[in-house]
């Protein structure tokens, strides 16, 4: 049966821009949840001093929880060479960091799909440096999992395997045990294409999963798509909400995932609005757990 964990969604700016939440508070919240464990981000401003790594994971523990997983973000696709290498180095590091957690997954990226990119030559560039860093996260015991993402808070471009053809090219370019797939359904809807049809295609490879719902606040998917070329940060036509009160089916999703015998960890990134919306997404994924996973 899937675990669940919860990111900081609502919390990102205070945790890894300005300080005004500690790690240390953001656990505390997390230990009210009916959770098994917190997705880690490696870009806690906290995170910068190794010392802490020991620390935070053995608080997480004290609660009852475990970090399974740590979400990061390499890019990939950029042409020079010497960039690409140091953001291997990068990756390398989080795969340390991962393992100092007692984490299982460690998340990679694409990479940015900058215009001059063609899509053979991104994937290439980006399924290379993967390769690259796989057989030091094989040593540690660590799963890479590629996600169906659509920007990093604070990239130019969006992802350069944002859509769908892209991203299962990227994912059919590599097979190795401790690699897999981090699937996300909202993002699927950004690229104005459908989540059902990209999971049939890629639930043999997915081992972990990030649970959320989002909204359009204004205009049309097809508006979004207009406008996202070249703007840092995130849509600001885009939301996320209360999970089962937005786009995604999420019993369809199950059933998928059970019939390829999905038991991984499903991660909620929920609680813009607020903890008590993070509390009902949970009640609700747990029910939807037990109503397609139910123990025997």
């Amino acid at each position: 049966m899937p675990q669940l964990a919860a990111f900081p969604k609502a919390y990102m700016h205070a945790l890894c821009k300005d300080g005004t939440m500690t790690v240390a508070q953001w656990i505390d919240i997390a230990a009210t949840l009916d959770i098994d464990g917190i997705e880690w981000y490696a870009g806690f401003l906290e995170m910068a001093d190794r010392s802490n790594w020991s620390q935070f994971r053995s608080r997480v523990q004290d609660h009852g929880m475990v970090i399974p997983m740590v979400c990061c973000s390499p890019d990939f696709t950029h042409p020079d060479a010497d960039f690409r290498a140091a953001q291997i180095e990068h990756q390398k590091s989080w795969i340390d960091m991962s393992h100092e957690l007692g984490a299982s997954y460690c998340r990679v990226l694409s990479g940015q799909r900058r215009p001059e990119l063609s899509i053979d030559e991104g994937v290439r560039l980006a399924a290379d440096s993967i390769q690259q860093c796989l057989p030091y996260a094989q040593e540690r015991g660590i799963t890479l999992i590629i996600e169906n993402h659509y920007k990093d808070d604070f990239w130019e471009y969006p992802e350069f395997a944002q859509k769908m053809d892209v991203f299962c090219q990227l994912v059919a370019a590599i097979d190795h045990p401790n690699f897999g797939v981090n699937y996300d359904p909202s993002n699927t809807y950004i690229a104005g294409e459908d989540p059902l049809e990209l999971l049939r295609r890629v639930s043999e490879r997915v081992v972990t999963m990030h649970a959320s719902d989002r909204y359009l606040t204004e205009g049309t998917i097809e508006d979004l798509r207009r406008e996202e070329g070249g703007s840092v940060g995130y849509a600001r036509r885009l939301s996320h909400g209360e999970i089962g009160k937005g786009l995604n089916d999420y019993d369809a999703i199950f059933t998928e995932l059970t019939r390829v015998g999905f038991d991984g960890w499903i991660s909620i990134e929920d609680g813009v609005d607020g903890i008590e919306q993070l509390r009902r997404s949970v009640t609700f994924l747990k029910q939807k757990i037990a109503q397609h996973w139910p123990q025997s």
